[in-house]
């Protein structure tokens, strides 16, 4: 019955428009991502990396109209006014900023870059959710100005307890593992945003139903991509059970992933998935 209602999912999600893909939340109540883990790796010999493409920031995603990006010292992000977050948080993270240099701070702070002001404490104080990261404070922590950074508010957003100290952190933790095994990969995660979303605190922060996270390893001689989503409760569930084509993460967020890639290349990474690809293996017990 699940793989019913995987399939038809999926089959939802290829339907929907860009326009469309702000209905009311709800709609994806009981949905969960699709799984294929059928098809084979892109594959080295098919083609190569450009150098002066890796060069750039790959990991931007597209913007819309009126949207504007705001460039930290380790990240980027699209700030969500209405939303009170971010819609899309991206970086790059190498192998060797995987080895945390200075402590986890703890100090949450507003964003001085986002000139509209950003959520606060008074928004998830007794709220019942936590401050989740969306580019962790893991990542971030070879220097103590990232670490800082990685605390603003704009870097947050409202996460259930047994999502974000659960199956949210394993994910961030295997991800770390995949930036050590190929040298550097470009990642972009965040909230499913859409309209109707419940919300906390006096300045209606939103709270997702869904988030997901999409990983580009560029380099040679695997080049590959992968994405996730996730409906924002608890799971034990293995991580491969929510990691999704990138197509299908660009038809249920409405976001462009990885536009600065060549055509022929972000055509194919985007639309094959390759369990095989990866290592799965690296905190599958830690549920």
């Amino acid at each position: 019955m699940k793989k019913f209602i995987l399939l038809f999912i999926v089959v939802l999600i290829q339907q929907l428009s860009s326009d469309q893909l702000v209905a009311d939340t709800k709609d994806y109540a009981n949905a969960f991502p699709y799984k294929d883990g059928s098809l084979l790796n892109v594959g080295s010999k098919s083609f190569q990396c450009d150098k002066s493409t890796a060069s750039n920031k790959l990991e931007i995603p597209g913007i819309s109209s009126g949207e504007s990006i705001i460039t930290h010292t380790a990240y980027s992000l699209v700030y969500s006014e209405p939303h009170e977050q971010a819609k899309w948080v991206a970086y790059q993270l190498t192998n060797s900023e995987t080895n945390n240099m200075v402590k986890r701070s703890n100090k949450f702070i507003s964003d001085p870059m986002v000139k509209t002001g950003t959520a606060g404490n008074k928004d998830y104080a007794g709220s019942g959710y936590d401050k989740g990261h969306l580019a962790p404070a893991a990542d971030m922590g070879w220097s103590s100005k990232t670490m800082a950074e990685s605390f603003y508010y704009s870097n947050m957003s409202p996460q259930e307890p047994g999502f974000n100290r659960g199956v949210w952190k394993r994910l961030e933790e295997l991800v770390r593992e995949w930036a050590n095994e190929n040298q550097a990969i470009y990642i972009v995660t965040g909230p499913v945003l859409t309209n109707g979303l419940p919300s906390i605190g006096p300045d209606k922060v939103s709270v997702p139903a869904y988030y997901y996270k999409v990983i580009l390893d560029y380099t040679e001689p695997s080049i590959k991509g992968i994405g996730f989503i996730l409906p924002n409760k608890g799971s034990i569930e293995p991580l491969q059970e929510y990691a999704v084509t990138i197509d299908s993460v660009e038809k249920f967020t409405g976001i462009d992933f990885f536009p600065s890639l060549p055509d022929d290349q972000e055509t194919k990474i985007e639309k094959l998935l390759c369990l095989k690809c990866w290592t799965w293996n690296i905190n599958q017990n830690q549920r």
